[in-house]
C-alpha cells in the first residue's frame, strides 16, 4: 500500500491535477518495462493535464479521475469548497503560497469557515486535508482514497492488460470538464463506446464493508441497462465477490460520458468507503482485492 499512501499525500485538488499527472507519468515510465504490454502514452497541451494509455487493440476504456476535493482561500483566510468536502472545525488543512508552507485547522466565525493561520494567505491558494494514512489488518483509512484508490486500481490492472485504454481524467469532483473531449477523441480514433468508471462509492444501508466490489446500476444518472446487465452477467459467472448498488444521488465521470454527443455505454464499478470526502475515508481490503480482480476479468472479456 506504499504507492497508494504516496498518492494520498499528493496535492491535486480539481484544477491542479498537474501534480498527479507528473507523478503518474514518472511512475508509468519507470515501471512499464515490467508490464505485460507497454502502452502508447498520449499526453499534450490538447489533453491538458489528462493521460491516455493505449494497450494493444482496445475494446474497452477505464476512466479514473485524478483530482480530489479541497478548499480555496478566499479573502482574509476564509475558505470555500472545491467539490463537496466535509467541512468541520478542527480538521487540519495544508497548502503552499508564494510566502511558504501553510498548515492550520478549520475554524468557524459568523457562519463562515476559515483556516486558523498566523498570516494572511494569498488569495486563490488551494488547500487540502493533511493526510494521515492508516494501514490496519483489514482496512485502509486516509483522506483522498476517493479517488487515489481508483487510480491505484488502474495501475494494478495495467500490469497485465493486453488490450484496452486507461484514462486518468480531471475535474470530476467539481463538475467534470475533461471527459467530453477525452471521450470524443477516443470514440473517433478507436471506434470504442464501452467504458468502466474506476472510482469509489459509499457504504450505505445496502452496501457493506468486506462483501466485494460495488457494481452500480444507477446513481443520479441511469446508464444503459443492457450494458450494465452484461457486466453483471460476467460478474455472476466469475468467482469474484460483488455487491449491487442502486442510489438516486452521486455521480461520476459516467455522467459526463452520458451527456456527451457520443453513444457511450458505461458502468461505475468500485470499492465502497465510509466517511466520504473527509480526512478519514475507510475501505476494506477485501473490497480492494475484488475491485482489481473484477477489472482484470472485465477488461479480458468485454
Amino acid at each position: 500500500m506504499r504507492l497508494l499512501e504516496e498518492m494520498c499525500n499528493i496535492h491535486a485538488p480539481s484544477g491542479e491535477e498537474v501534480n498527479m499527472k507528473n507523478f503518474l507519468l514518472k511512475h508509468i515510465k519507470a515501471n512499464q518495462k515490467n508490464w505485460r504490454k507497454q502502452p502508447e502514452i498520449i499526453v499534450g497541451e490538447e489533453f491538458q493535464d489528462n493521460i491516455i494509455l493505449v494497450f494493444g487493440n482496445p475494446r474497452t476504456v477505464i476512466f479514473s479521475h485524478m483530482d480530489s476535493i479541497g478548499f480555496t482561500v478566499k479573502y482574509n483566510n476564509e475558505i470555500i469548497k472545491i467539490g463537496g468536502p466535509v467541512i468541520k472545525e478542527g480538521y487540519t488543512l495544508i497548502g503552499k503560497d508564494k510566502d511558504g508552507s501553510i498548515e492550520g485547522n478549520i475554524i468557524k466565525k459568523n457562519d463562515k469557515y476559515f483556516i486558523d493561520f498566523s498570516r494572511t494567505i494569498e488569495r486563490g491558494t488551494s488547500l487540502t486535508f493533511k493526510a494521515n494514512f492508516r494501514n490496519s489488518k483489514n482496512f485502509i483509512q486516509s483522506c483522498y482514497i476517493d479517488n487515489r484508490l481508483g487510480v491505484w486500481n488502474c495501475l494494478e490492472v495495467a500490469k497485465n492488460l493486453n488490450d484496452g485504454i486507461i484514462v486518468f481524467s480531471s475535474w470530476e469532483e467539481h463538475g467534470g470538464g475533461s471527459i467530453g473531449y477525452l471521450g470524443k477523441y477516443i470514440y473517433e480514433k478507436y471506434k470504442i463506446n464501452q467504458a468502466l468508471i474506476s472510482d469509489i462509492t459509499w457504504i450505505t444501508e445496502g452496501i457493506s464493508h468486506g462483501k466485494g466490489v460495488v457494481i452500480s446500476m444507477r446513481d443520479s444518472a441511469i446508464p444503459r441497462r443492457s450494458y450494465v446487465n452484461k457486466i453483471i452477467e460476467i460478474a455472476n459467472n466469475s468467482e469474484i465477490p460483488f455487491q449491487i448498488e442502486v442510489e438516486n444521488a452521486g455521480g461520476s465521470d459516467g455522467n459526463s460520458l452520458q451527456r456527451s454527443p457520443y453513444p457511450w455505454n458505461w458502468c461505475f464499478i468500485g470499492a465502497a468507503e465510509d466517511n466520504v470526502h473527509s480526512p478519514n475515508e475507510k475501505v476494506h481490503k477485501n473490497d480492494i482485492k475484488s475491485m482489481v480482480e473484477m477489472y482484470n476479468k472485465l477488461m479480458e472479456v468485454l
